[in-house]
């Protein structure tokens, strides 16, 4: 091939070609082309410029032709073996000349040709070239096949080697697709002998170049220092900035002086922008926190100088808490509402009450420390305090409506208006109604009308009546209800001690429970309606005692009283002892009435007659005592 190749440019070059003086003519006219040597001689110097190859064995090559399809390969046999292109994709620089390692298939097949496998060679010698490139750290070269679950399949020394997401790039990669069908270099950070597994970084790469930036970078930082940088990445506590090989942190509280609810909301993905060196920590996290706000005057510096305690401003709620609002009234400068600030009421609710974030509102500045940087503001203070007309508006003796806010044991408070409130008295609800707990006689939320009874400005507070409404009735029960009068009555409770008892015009009266013993015995029960005799009135304690058992004891004495004619005398020394003795024995002649007939009865009667005969013969004074013993 060689020497047709310098025919051709002598015939080019009008060069004369002069026959070999040495060229046996006679012998080439028999046959004999072979000269002076002989045809075995030829041959046997024609295999000693051949390799000896073997099938199922690497060699080494040289690439002297490449197409799209296929890549020849001479390995220095007789004929030259050609590989597919495919199995090249890793290394797309590959060039004639180049050597390469090749696996012999086939010596010759059935067409003459020499099969070769660069593929195969790769794969019988990886695993040794992976294992030293791990040991040795060294870097190797590696075509992306194509995307998988997680990251990507790099083909690396023929073995499929995975590539995680997060160890393509220092940046994270939004589009994988990118990077199929490139090759780049990558670093083994890690096999598994059992599964035959290999994972490589190209991040490990960059981070080691990075790093050495970094130090230089972080050398040269000073905190107040001014740099460009670019946003790399967006979260909610702040935003990252490439400050071109380092990485730095804006925190949210740095991005504005104002309220800032998202980074987001200032910054953007590759946004330049300058930003100041707030703090450098060189230890082992080596931390940058960088400043945006820093760049422009605090508003507080701007803040009008005219601004004084009792002016009126205007702002927007940014920030709700329980115990009031924060209100901007310019980019940077805040105010506090406090809850107790929002209204004159004494009632202390939610500040979700009266705001919401984004309301605008105007109010009142209360407090101004410029020095301090704070403000506390006030909406109460737009309306006039209710408290300083309130002896006017609610003079004492006055009636109003008024609504109930609350219960205590002792009384129920009611607001009159917003800011106004006042206490009525447990004892002051009503005229004749036993009340123990507010709850009895109304509800919270309830309507209720009051007359003011006593104002204390300097306390804000008001003594208010609901029972004043009317008049006293107890000047009128006290002619009703005199004592031994006989009412019907019902019982509405029973208690250890006693019973109260219903009675007409709305009054209630106490009964003990040894008066509530029935003329047969039993008990009287809650819900029964029976006579009840007035036994006590008390106009200013607003009392009245009853008896049932007296209804029928009085009558009774009336009854066993003995008919039969007594002689002066009799009657002079026996009476006394006759009284008494019927009086105190009247509990038990209250118990036997039941299993008494009217026969036994006049024969007790009679025995007893006798017994108080024997007892008149003794003094009057000693009769007395034992009245008074018994």
């Amino acid at each position: 091939m060689e020497n047709k190749e310098n025919i051709v440019e002598d015939v080019q070059n009008n060069v004369v070609a002069a026959p070999a003086a040495e060229f046996d003519w006679d012998a080439y006219e028999k046959g004999e082309v072979l000269g002076a040597q002989s045809k075995e001689e030829l041959i046997k110097i024609y295999d000693q410029t051949l390799n000896a190859i073997k099938d199922k064995e690497v060699v080494e090559g040289t690439v002297i032709s490449i197409n799209k399809r296929e890549v020849v390969v001479n390995v220095g046999y007789k004929s030259d073996g050609i590989v597919p292109m495919s199995e090249f994709r890793y290394n797309p620089e590959l060039k004639v000349g180049d050597k390469v390692e090749v696996y012999v298939e086939n010596q010759e097949d059935r067409k003459g040709q020499l099969i070769l496998s660069h593929k195969q060679a790769r794969a019988a010698r990886s695993w040794d070239r992976v294992n030293a490139a791990l040991d040795n750290d060294e870097i190797v070269p590696g075509y992306i096949k194509c995307r998988t679950k997680g990251g990507m399949i790099v083909d690396v020394f023929g073995i499929e080697a995975f590539l995680p997401g997060s160890q393509i790039d220092v940046k994270p990669i939004r589009d994988y697709d990118l990077f199929v069908g490139k090759t780049m270099e990558f670093k083994i950070v890690k096999i598994n002998h059992e599964f035959k597994n290999v994972v490589v970084s190209h991040k490990a790469l960059i981070e080691a170049e990075l790093e050495q930036q970094k130090q230089e970078i972080m050398s040269r930082l000073q905190k107040g220092q001014v740099l460009e940088g670019t946003v790399k990445n967006i979260t909610s506590y702040g935003a990252f900035i490439d400050l071109g090989g380092v990485d730095g942190l804006i925190h949210i509280t740095d991005l504005s002086w104002g309220r800032v609810s998202h980074p987001e909301d200032v910054v953007t993905l590759d946004q330049k922008l300058n930003v100041v060196v707030l703090e450098v920590d060189n230890d082992e996290k080596k931390r940058i926190a960088l400043g945006l706000k820093q760049l422009t005057p605090h508003p507080w510096d701007a803040l009008n100088a005219d601004l004084k305690v009792g002016d009126k401003v205007t702002g927007k709620v940014v920030v709700m808490a329980d115990y009031g609002a924060f209100v901007e009234i310019a980019p940077g400068v805040e105010g506090l509402i406090h809850v107790s600030e929002m209204s004159w009421s004494q009632h202390l609710r939610s500040a979700q009450d009266f705001l919401k974030v984004g309301d605008e509102v105007e109010a009142v500045v209360l407090t101004l420390d410029r020095e301090e940087r704070k403000m506390s503001l006030g909406i109460k203070q737009l309306k006039a305090d209710p408290w300083e007309t309130v002896e006017t508006k609610y003079a004492v003796g006055t009636q109003h409506n008024a609504k109930v806010r609350n219960f205590t044991n002792f009384g129920v408070f009611v607001e009159i208006e917003e800011g106004v409130d006042g206490l009525i008295h447990i004892s002051d609800l009503s005229w004749t109604k036993k009340i123990k707990h507010p709850s009895e006689f109304t509800q919270i939320g309830a309507e209720i009308e009051v007359q003011v009874l006593e104002i204390d400005k300097e306390n804000r507070r008001l003594s208010l009546g609901h029972k004043q409404l009317e008049e006293n009735p107890w000047d009128v029960l006290e002619t009703t209800f005199t004592v031994d009068s006989i009412h019907e009555g019902t019982i509405a409770e029973i208690m250890d001690k006693g019973a109260v008892i219903t009675l007409p015009y709305g009054v209630e009266g106490f009964a003990p429970v040894k008066q509530l013993v029935k003329e047969d015995g039993s008990q009287a029960k809650a819900g029964e309606t029976v006579a009840f005799k007035v036994t006590e009135f008390n106009k200013d304690a607003k009392r009245i005692v009853l008896s049932h058992t007296r209804t029928y004891d009085d009558k009774k004495e009336e009854v066993e009283q003995p008919k039969k004619r007594r002689t002066k005398k009799e009657e002079h020394v026996a009476t006394p002892a006759l009284e008494k003795t019927t009086l105190g024995d009247l509990q038990t002649l209250s118990e036997l009435k039941e299993q008494m007939d009217a026969a036994a009865l006049e024969k007790l009667a009679a025995k007893e007659e006798k017994k108080a005969a024997k007892k008149a013969a003794k003094p009057a004074e000693e009769a007395q005592e034992t009245e008074a013993a018994e």
